[in-house]
């Protein structure tokens, strides 16, 4: 029976990982002690903006960089200084790295070819490894001859061809345009869970870390700010970054009336305050726009808010309307209506719309957390 990357053991393991640039002096640290388990079997993402160290960390990983401090364990064996090539993984760069002048077969077969495979054993196991990426007629073509995602697939082939068991990928996606982005996420994140392959995904598309990750390490700034699933990190932000960064967020000011209220746009709000706020606390309320309730708010119901419509975005299944609330100083609200919503409803510019927000979906988040 395959096990579950939830309770699965530990494959990979970084203690204290920490990276300065700029010499002894430590002009710039780009990354500030990373303690982190990469569980046998999942599919875990790095996922941040440009330059929070995501890159940075997985080359560290590979050994293509030299961390200035901690460790790192694979398998149980410390390879914490080992070179490159001492390192069980493969890794598949965003710009393919494909040799132009050698074929689809030969490209695949580069690693094996260094490890003096027999021929007759290295040809099997690239035919092998051509129709498990959908490529079965293709190993005799250039990699000119194929599109972006078609290269893409040869380059993971050649990741797989000496069985790491690690699979490395530097936003692997990033360079093809959408359509074959989509589909060829579905069919990575297939292949890596049919072969049970731990890999590690570096991207800033949330999107794409949302739908293929078992768990995300959502960085910034050379820290991580939280790791969790999918749904954890969408759904129970556990910071203020990590809330605004994935998904889109409505993030107003707002202040503590006292134990689980709060006062946001004029209105006394019920909601779960964290351990530690204080009467009169100036906080910052968390909620996403498909929370917002729209259809059947009674005038004085719990968490009931007026606010008025300013814009009106149509966005294929759904419309999101920014609202404005009386009191100024909370700043812009955030509604996604579905289009049975919007045909209820019909809002227009400048209508008064009233709107009610569930007190389990609020998070606040103190200023001191910031």
């Amino acid at each position: 029976m395959q096990t579950s990357p939830s309770t699965a053991e530990t494959y990979l393991s970084l203690k204290g990982i920490h990276k300065r640039f700029g010499g002894s002096s430590g002009a710039f640290v780009a990354l500030h002690n990373i303690d982190l388990d990469v569980r046998q079997g999942e599919l875990l993402c790095f996922l941040g903006p440009s330059g929070c160290g995501k890159t940075t960390l997985l080359r560290i990983i590979a050994g293509l960089e030299s961390q200035s401090a901690g460790t790192i364990r694979q398998g149980g064996r410390d390879i914490s200084t080992l070179p490159p090539m001492e390192r069980d993984y493969g890794i598949v760069f965003q710009s393919y790295a494909l040799f132009p002048n050698l074929t689809v077969a030969d490209n695949v077969a580069y690693g094996l070819v260094n490890r003096r495979m027999p021929r007759d054993q290295r040809r099997a196991r690239v035919d092998e490894l051509l129709t498990l990426v959908g490529l079965p007629e293709r190993g005799n073509q250039y990699p000119a001859q194929l599109s972006g995602g078609q290269q893409q697939r040869v380059a993971i082939a050649r990741a797989l061809a000496t069985s790491p068991g690690l699979l490395l990928l530097d936003e692997p996606l990033s360079a093809l345009d959408a359509r074959v982005r989509v589909r060829l996420r579905s069919e990575i994140r297939a292949l890596q869970q049919r072969l049970n392959i731990t890999t590690i995904l570096v991207t800033h598309d949330q999107e794409e870390a949302l739908s293929m990750a078992d768990r995300i390490v959502v960085m910034n700034q050379g820290a991580i700010e939280q790791v969790g699933t999918p749904a954890q990190i969408y759904q129970r932000p556990a910071t203020p970054f990590a809330a605004d960064f994935v998904g889109k967020t409505n993030m107003l000011g707002a202040r503590v009336c006292g134990d689980g209220e709060l006062h946001l746009g004029g209105v006394r709000m019920r909601c779960a305050a964290p351990p530690g706020c204080c009467a009169d606390e100036d906080v910052q309320v968390f909620f996403r726009p498909e929370d917002v309730c729209v259809r059947g708010i009674e005038q004085h119901g719990p968490n009931v808010l007026e606010a008025t419509v300013d814009k009106i975005e149509f966005l294929g299944a759904f419309s999101r309307l920014t609202l404005r609330l009386p009191d100024a100083a909370s700043g812009a609200l955030y509604a996604d209506l579905s289009l049975n919503d919007l045909h209820e409803l019909r809002p227009n510019t400048g209508d008064l719309l009233r709107l009610a927000i569930p007190a389990d979906r609020i998070r606040i988040f103190r200023h001191a957390c910031a």
